[in-house]
């Protein structure tokens, strides 16, 4: 049992991290730890943590075999009404004490079952993402995959929003925004902000979230999450990001919705607001999610060869080539917003263009170089942003790496070259991600054969994702009028 103590800005919270794999020790584990009250999550289809909770008390060896019951009607791109009964099954491997809640509280998440045939739910996004590690494995290319993905996000100071019949308007504001550079408040202005795509690397008090960033680390570790890294990022106003260690699929796409969890409610309770939305400010860079990827056999690293390209195995190109064809269907997964395509637009370091190459950060996939050894060789898939659901996400991205692998597709020559300062007739020989939530789903539609492989996605699970994100955000903005639009015809 590891036992590590970490001092936040406002108290002193304790971590025990350990794994259990039976219920009877997660149970005990809890009294050890004094929890009044166990949180049961869950993930719904878009990939936002949904919850109940109960004391613990209620914490019997029979709720990890029979489950707690839910509407799953009332969970986006769940059951209908008359089908609404579901259950949720905790999974112990994942028991940690909740490293936000002022009251003991355990975490535990959970996978989705249906009550009458006592199955795992077809649309439980974990549960695709546990088939699709088992499709790797019986494909015998693979004994498992790592995952790293890198989230950026923004912690702004207030934020105020509405839609109507008669109106529609955002504001934000950060202290740290250099919009703020000029402004009388009342009391003395201070500077020192970051300029418009230069906040990346600056001390305090240009970063001026230094302290916040650290209190989200060690919540992090608190969890049993490693961190690498945390630093500001490019644009002004508060992007940030912080970096985890590696872990399997399934494993990492936990962490994310933690991840994701930890730095919003950290954020709350400095009086901050933090978001993950792609692209919240016009004119600076958006959020992604790089996500690094590698297949691993028999402990050893199948993308490595000290002779290929960039130390690249053949089998990595492959993998590559099934990146690069599949992208346009992937990004309806992976870049799963409207917003996501303010985002995918040439310059703000945004990853357009369908190409790899080493070092560089203007391709799709960047394959890294920091490192010589064969165990850090992997590759940067750039494209998905931090709205993905990260079981959808990973899951889809490895089928289509294993489509690659299976059918040899040729990736083609890499370009090292700076892709946005090519002349205009060489950059429309190279293809590009689709230019709208709207593009990517029609390639879903017609492209998602790999992704059906080994029974991993399922035609229902497809079908309603594409049904979901047309009516209720590609239909619901494309309906309304824009702001902007006002700007540009009300005068006509």
């Amino acid at each position: 049992m590891i036992t590590r103590e970490t001092r936040g800005t406002n108290r002193t919270v304790k971590s025990t991290v350990q794994t259990w794999t039976k219920p009877r020790e997660v149970i005990a584990f809890a009294r050890e730890q004094g929890v009044a009250i166990v949180d049961l999550k869950f993930v719904d289809l878009p990939g936002t943590w949904q919850h109940v909770s109960i004391p613990i008390q209620e914490l019997t060896e029979d709720v990890f075999d029979e489950g707690i019951g839910f509407d799953g009607s009332s969970i986006r791109g769940f059951q209908h009404i008359h089908e609404s009964d579901m259950i949720l099954i905790p999974d112990p491997t994942t028991a940690v004490v909740d490293p936000i809640c002022e009251v003991p509280t355990l975490s535990l998440i959970c996978n989705v079952y249906d009550p009458v045939t006592r199955q795992p739910y077809s649309r439980d996004p974990r549960y695709i993402a546990k088939k699709a590690e088992r499709y790797l494995i019986q494909t015998g290319i693979a004994d498992v995959s790592y995952w790293g993905p890198e989230l950026e996000f923004f912690i702004f100071d207030s934020v105020r929003y509405d839609q109507n019949a008669y109106s529609c308007y955002y504001f934000i504001d950060a202290e740290e925004g250099i919009w703020n550079s000029g402004r009388d408040q009342g009391r003395p202005n201070l500077g020192h902000r970051p300029r418009w795509k230069e906040g990346y690397f600056p001390v305090p008090p240009v970063d001026t979230l230094q302290d916040i960033r650290s209190e989200i680390v060690l919540r992090l570790i608190q969890a049993g999450i490693e961190v690498e890294a945390h630093h500001h990022e490019v644009a002004t106003a508060g992007q940030c990001e912080i970096d985890i260690r590696f872990q399997s699929l399934t494993r990492m796409a936990d962490c994310v919705l933690m991840y994701k969890y930890i730095v919003k409610n950290v954020a709350r309770s400095y009086g901050r607001t933090a978001t993950f939305m792609p692209k919240p400010l016009f004119g600076d860079n958006g959020s992604g999610m790089h996500t690094h990827q590698s297949l691993w056999k028999g402990g050893r690293n199948l993308f490595y060869d000290e002779r290929g390209y960039a130390g690249l195995s053949e089998l990595a190109l492959y993998y590559i080539g099934g990146l690069l064809k599949h992208t346009p269907a992937l990004l309806a997964f992976c870049a799963p917003t409207t917003n996501s395509y303010r985002r995918l637009v040439p310059g703000y370091e945004a990853p357009v263009n369908l190409v790899y190459s080493q070092r560089n950060r203007s391709a799709s996939i960047r394959i890294p170089m920091i490192s010589s050894s064969p165990k850090a060789k992997r590759l940067e898939y750039r494209c998905p942003d931090p709205t993905a659901n990260p079981y959808l996400a990973f899951a889809a991205m490895l089928m289509a790496g294993l489509d690659g692998i299976r059918n040899r597709i040729d990736p083609g020559d890499p370009m090292d070259t700076d892709l946005y300062e090519l002349p205009p007739e060489e950059l429309r020989k190279i293809k590009q991600v689709p230019g709208s939530l709207e593009e990517a789903l029609r390639a879903l539609e017609e492209d998602h054969a790999f992704l059906l492989e080994g029974d991993v996605f399922t035609p229902d699970v497809i079908e309603t994702w594409i049904e979901l994100k047309r009516k209720r955000e590609v239909d619901a903005v494309r309906l309304r009028p824009h702001p902007y639009e006002f700007y540009l015809y009300y005068d006509a």
